[in-house]
């Protein structure tokens, strides 16, 4: 019956999906199994937490008991519970798969900076997580494409390192590519990390998972992936935004809709106008499709996008890209339509965390003059916000020590630049008649 459900999803994923370019991928790297752990069904699983507002976190986790309750237990002590929070849950259906009960409750507020242990469903292990800080410094870690491999487990034990406050994830996660119980495994590699530190995500290519009339797309990543898009005014789980300390950081989604009569588009522009940078200095911005990409791979993916939205990021101050889809590690200095310009962002893609697809090794030759760094390797990135004008970003390959910076260099807030001589007046007239 197995067999039968993995031959009758892989005829129907060929059959739904249209492939792009003509770039042929090195050979695929060999992919993690994971042994049958027999859990009782009401024992939480694929535990991972996320930001949820101002001092809240979402929890969330599996259970194949459909009767166990979206409780959260927790506290500053370890054992002592001082608090209780309820949530909600879902489920989904995918061609013959049928999935868990997928918990998703909200706790807080919480203090800032402050390990808290707690423990779902009432039951199972005790985990603990720690908030993130208020005020600067404060530590992202950063690394895209992941999926599950044996350079994914590298990159985790790479991560799991360095002292960081949340992870940033810009797309394609656990490869599952319909094959759903991939989505299973994935929680449980990561659990680890993503249930002790928020893990901020959006989706990637791998994640449509789409089939002509039969399934629809992200039903998978938007079941089991919530991120706070309505705490941040947005009506899709594909693109929203949060604050954490002085950083306000905008997650759009390469696979919705961006033109400039779409919803991603209009909550974009509203984001921005939004966006206060006495408090939140830095503008950090996360999609899967690169703009600014001089690997051979992908390559004009993303060009209808930054048509769209690069005016609006650059008339607000942007001051980094994250992107991923491209399997290697690239920087480009401050850039704007198509070339280096003092006032435009930083661009970096870490798509290189370890996917089964291998890494794209071709390059455009010579390279555009916007480009600082390029290489083909796994690895990941770690962003240092150190104040409100100077943050260092270091990529750490992972053939690698973790304490090897393979690339570095500080970075200054275009808040303090000079660039925003153009003056808020201006930016807001920009973003409102654009």
């Amino acid at each position: 019956m197995k067999i039968l459900l993995h031959l009758l999803t892989v005829i129907l994923f060929i059959a739904g999906t249209v492939f792009a370019g003509d770039y042929v991928r090195p050979p695929p790297r060999k992919t993690l199994h994971f042994p049958w752990d027999p859990k009782s069904s009401s024992q939480p699983q694929q535990v991972h937490i996320s930001l949820a507002g101002d001092k809240h976190m979402r929890v969330t986790w599996i259970t194949n008991d459909g009767s166990s309750p979206s409780i959260v237990e927790y506290g500053t002590s370890p054992g002592k519970y001082s608090a209780i929070s309820q949530g909600e849950s879902t489920k989904y259906s995918y061609v013959l798969y049928s999935s868990g009960k997928i918990h998703h409750t909200v706790i807080g507020p919480l203090q800032d900076n402050t390990t808290y242990f707690y423990r779902c469903g009432g039951e199972g292990l005790e985990l603990q997580l720690k908030t993130p800080p208020s005020k600067f410094p404060v530590t992202f870690a950063v690394a895209g494409d992941l999926g599950q491999t044996g350079w994914t487990k590298s990159t985790l034990d790479h991560i799991d390192q360095c002292k960081y406050n949340v992870h940033l994830l810009p797309g394609d996660l656990s490869y599952a590519d319909c094959f759903q119980h991939r989505w299973d495994s994935f929680g449980q590699l990561v659990q680890p990390l993503a249930s002790s530190r928020p893990w901020m995500v959006t989706q990637g290519n791998h994640e449509k998972e789409r089939i002509l009339f039969l399934e629809d797309g992200f039903v998978s990543y938007n079941s089991r992936w919530k991120m706070p898009f309505a705490e941040s005014g947005s009506t899709s789980n594909l693109y929203y935004s949060f604050d954490v300390a002085g950083v306000h950081i905008i997650m759009l989604g390469s696979y919705a809709p961006y033109d400039e009569h779409s919803d991603q588009y209009s909550w974009l522009k509203a984001d921005l106008l939004k966006v206060d940078r006495k408090r939140t200095p830095w503008l950090v911005v996360l999609f899967h499709v690169p703009w600014y990409n001089s690997n051979r791979a992908h390559q004009g993916e993303g060009d209808d996008m930054m048509a769209s939205m690069e005016p609006l990021l650059y008339a607000a101050g942007a001051d980094l890209v994250f992107t991923g889809h491209v399997h290697a590690y690239e920087r480009t200095k401050r850039v704007y339509n198509g070339k280096s310009d003092p006032c435009g962002a930083v661009h970096i893609t870490i798509g290189d965390g370890g996917n089964r697809e291998g890494l794209a090794h071709r390059y455009k030759q010579p390279p555009p003059e916007w480009s600082v760094f390029r290489e083909a390797s796994f690895g990941h990135g770690e962003l240092k916000m150190v104040n409100s004008t100077h943050a260092f970003w270091s990529w750490h390959r992972n053939d690698d020590d973790e304490s090897v910076r393979s690339d570095q260099v500080w970075i200054t807030s275009l808040i303090g630049s000079g660039c925003n001589t153009r003056g808020s007046h201006e930016m807001r007239r920009i973003l409102m008649t654009s």
